[in-house]
């Protein structure tokens, strides 16, 4: 094989650092995003619940007035006062209140989801393929070391160990690479399935009180 297997070898172990500062980096991210979005949910959430009616929604300051709950609430609210502005008058608003309410509450839901997924598909991917770019560096050095030890004619322990040693380390990286990441990944996973049943709970109360307060006005 006339190629340079050292520049290879090199790219490979360049490729699992990008790997390893790419995990951190998004692990750190979530980590810091899981915990505010719940300290925001659990400050909103207690404020909410204390409001005398929906529209008081508007009164809260606007450091309460955060998380994945909060946006949930207004998107509910803002769509509460365009129906009663075009009801009858625009497609999107013909039909039963109920249902076209739940609707608009699940798109927003869909969009929190996927906000609190961002990251993980690249965390599962790097958990997958790190081990295997490892073990292609690891292939390489072998292939490598082996023509070295059959040009210099010696078979000895001595000329055949460090070789080797050295290109087993790739494989090694990889390994040390991946484990994080799917720990991560797994962790994220759990977590994000907690928030949205949270969030899944606070849509149905908040369809409750909406419905109520729809039937009072009434």
């Amino acid at each position: 094989m006339n190629i340079a297997p050292n520049f290879i070898i090199d790219a490979t172990l360049y490729t699992l650092l990008v790997f390893s500062v790419t995990t951190w980096t998004l692990i750190f991210f979530k980590i810091w995003q899981f915990i505010n979005n719940s300290r925001c949910n659990e400050r909103f959430e207690s404020a909410f619940w204390s409001l005398p009616d929906l529209k008081q929604i508007e009164t809260l300051p606007p450091e309460l007035a955060k998380g994945s709950q909060a946006r949930l609430a207004y998107e509910g609210l803002t769509w509460l006062e365009e129906h009663q502005c075009s009801a009858g008058k625009m497609l999107k608003h013909c039909g039963e209140p109920a249902e076209l309410l739940e609707q608009a509450l699940r798109v927003q839901l869909q969009h929190e989801q996927h906000t609190m997924e961002s990251g993980l598909t690249l965390l599962a991917s790097i958990g997958s393929t790190a081990p295997f770019v490892g073990l292609f560096g690891t292939v390489l050095g072998i292939m490598h070391a082996m023509h070295d030890i059959t040009e210099s004619g010696s078979t000895s322990l001595d000329v055949v160990a460090g070789p080797i040693g050295d290109a087993l380390v790739a494989t090694a990286i990889g390994i040390a690479v991946a484990v994080p990441a799917v720990l991560a990944y797994n962790f994220f996973l759990r977590r994000m399935k907690i928030q949205r049943t949270r969030l899944e709970n606070f849509v149905t109360s908040f369809l409750s009180v909406a419905l109520d307060s729809k039937k009072e006005q009434a």
